[in-house]
């Protein structure tokens, strides 16, 4: 009983050191293959994408017919923008021009046939063919259209019609550019709208309010918002640039054709010499 008692000690001392290393390769491995799961699931877990491309795969029906919507707008106005410039360009070179070579010609004939040799897009010869047309056409018809009306007042109705043309012609593409500078940022809220309702839908059927669930859809809605602006803004300037510009052109337009009836109904241009 005594030596039973005297060798159990000296036993557990020599079982401790055998332990010991078991421990130790327990934790080592405990410690080694720690980060190595934490990696393995930050690395399975999905990164939120807020990329144009991904918000672009994630658009929808609606946003895409949306998206198609704006950029027809878009190139249409920019279209006209091109085209409206080009041509208040040219009718700007030629406006001078054109005018003073009219009243400084010798002769009427030889001021028509000046006017005849304009090209077609040049608003202020072709009113003063109409001009010189209505003058000519009333001095044929002395009888009852004399009668009715006197050439002063025949020539006006010519010269107002002539205004009236010219002045729509100028007017080409501004409904348009109105149109999309008032409508596209409301064409751009509907793919918002549809956007955000597409994140609450994601929200209630994944169950979270995680910025995964709604970081696709949410994108696609200010996409279709800056769209919109990106459209509205450039058409909103050009409508506004370009109708600064008819009203110069109209209210040259209007002294020009003041001028052409003083001219054709008296013989004479007001503070100009007689022809």
């Amino acid at each position: 009983m005594l030596q039973d008692n005297t060798t159990t000690p000296a036993t557990d001392a020599a079982a401790a050191p055998a332990a010991a290393p078991l421990a130790n390769q327990i934790v080592t491995d405990v410690a080694l293959n720690t980060p190595a799961t934490a990696t393995q699931a930050m690395q399975a877990e999905p990164v939120a994408d807020f990329s144009f491309a991904a918000a672009m795969n994630a658009m929808g029906l609606v946003n895409w017919v949306v998206f198609f919507v704006l950029i027809l707008m878009s190139v249409v106005a920019w279209y006209y923008t091109v085209m409206k410039t080009i041509k208040y360009a040219r009718i700007k070179s030629r406006t001078e021009p054109v005018t003073s070579a009219f009243w400084q010609t010798s002769n009427a004939q030889e001021a028509i046939r000046f006017m005849e040799e304009q090209p077609s897009w040049e608003p202020f010869s072709k009113v003063a063919l109409d001009c010189a047309q209505a003058a000519a056409h009333h001095q044929k018809s002395e009888g009852r259209l004399a009668e009715a009306l006197n050439r002063s007042e025949f020539i006006d109705r010519s010269l107002r019609q002539a205004v009236s043309r010219e002045s729509t012609q100028l007017e080409d593409g501004q409904t348009w550019l109105a149109t999309t500078g008032a409508i596209a940022p409301f064409v751009g809220l509907l793919g918002t709208v549809w956007g955000i309702f597409k994140a609450l839908v994601a929200i209630g059927a994944s169950g979270e309010s995680s910025i995964k669930a709604v970081a696709g859809p949410v994108g696609e809605a200010l996409i279709m918002t800056a769209i919109g602006l990106a459209v509205a803004i450039p058409a909103v300037i050009a409508f506004n640039y370009f109708n600064r510009i008819n009203r110069k052109l109209i209210g040259q337009l209007d002294a020009f054709a003041h001028d052409l009836h003083d001219f054709f109904a008296t013989g004479a241009r007001v503070g100009g010499e007689k022809r």
